[in-house]
């Protein structure tokens, strides 16, 4: 038997937009619940330097801000858990969640904030220097300063995969990208950007066969030419693996509106979500910028809209 608790605000997911979300929501008094789902602290805690972030001069540990985050929203009252929601019923006035399928919390507003998850190749060798923190990235932005006058490996053949490229370019000595067919999926124009850029090679109908290094840190990549099948090595201390990545969304099908790969759609500038009372912000419906400062200013706007909502429903 469940039992049945009642919110006026339940964030779903943790990372820098839930946790962001939930210190605006507790200093308005609206004794926010969150659930920080399969991945505490979301994306971030994969990635080892942040540098990014205002505010942290000599960088901070993506680990290491989350807890800070975590612990700033809690100081204000935000009653964080374990668990992870495993079904909704958003069309009520009163949205009802099941957490664990054990405790079912009815709550006046809903703020989602469930993130992306980057997708990978699976390679062994890459999951090996990915969990190191030794190459392997799918955030060149993020990472892509890490490598400066180095040379590069980037998969990927979309035009994110075209625009973190031109962005590795303009710090690393040598960007070599494969394309694993024998035309891209980017637009003409971001493909023809990459073509025209001096220091990017494109290797096209090239596989990833494996991730080379010493154990610690990446100083390869072993390829095949699907063609040939030949096989050789290019030389690579970085790694960036631009494939897309999946919207954490697929609970949510059928009662709130997304798009074709799954994001959350929000009205405007909101964070508003086609039912009322129903909020999302963070990489669940920001598939553009996907940086954390960015999810946390849309953490901010969700907990803002959620408060007036409330206030309008008064």
């Amino acid at each position: 038997m469940s039992t049945i608790e009642r919110t006026k605000c339940l964030i779903i997911g943790s990372g820098p937009a839930g946790y962001t979300a939930a210190i605006y929501a507790a200093r308005a008094n609206m004794a926010p619940i969150l659930y920080q789902g399969l991945q505490p602290g979301g994306q971030l805690t994969t990635t080892n330097d942040v540098e990014n972030f205002p505010g942290y001069p000599d960088g901070v540990t993506g680990p290491e801000m989350m807890l800070q985050l975590e612990a700033q929203a809690k100081r204000f009252g935000t009653d964080v858990r374990d668990g992870w929601v495993t079904k909704v019923d958003l069309s009520g006035a009163v949205k009802k969640v099941w957490v664990n399928e054990t405790t079912e919390l009815h709550a006046d507003t809903v703020i989602i904030s469930t993130g992306a998850t980057a997708k990978y190749l699976g390679l062994p060798s890459e999951q090996h220097y990915l969990n190191l923190g030794g190459g392997v990235s799918a955030c060149a932005v993020c990472d892509g300063f890490f490598y400066r006058n180095q040379e590069v490996v980037i998969v990927g053949a979309g035009d994110s995969a075209c625009e973190e490229a031109h962005y590795l370019s303009k710090l690393c000595k040598k960007v070599t990208m494969l394309v694993r067919s024998d035309n891209f999926r980017a637009s003409k124009i971001m493909e023809d950007r990459v073509r025209n850029t001096e220091n990017i090679e494109i290797l096209m109908n090239t596989s990833t066969v494996e991730v080379l290094g010493d154990g610690n840190v990446v100083t390869g990549i072993k390829v095949k030419n699907n063609e040939t099948g030949v096989e050789s090595d290019i030389p690579a201390t970085g790694f960036f693996v631009a494939i897309g990545h999946k919207p954490n969304t697929d609970i949510f099908k059928g009662q709130l509106t997304m798009d074709e790969t799954g994001y959350l759609i929000t009205t405007g500038k909101t964070s508003v979500t086609n039912i009322a009372g129903v909020f999302a912000c963070g990489d669940v419906q920001d598939k553009d910028y996907r940086q954390a400062i960015t999810a946390a200013g849309s953490g901010c706007i969700a907990a803002l809209d959620a408060e007036r909502y409330l206030a309008s429903q008064e």
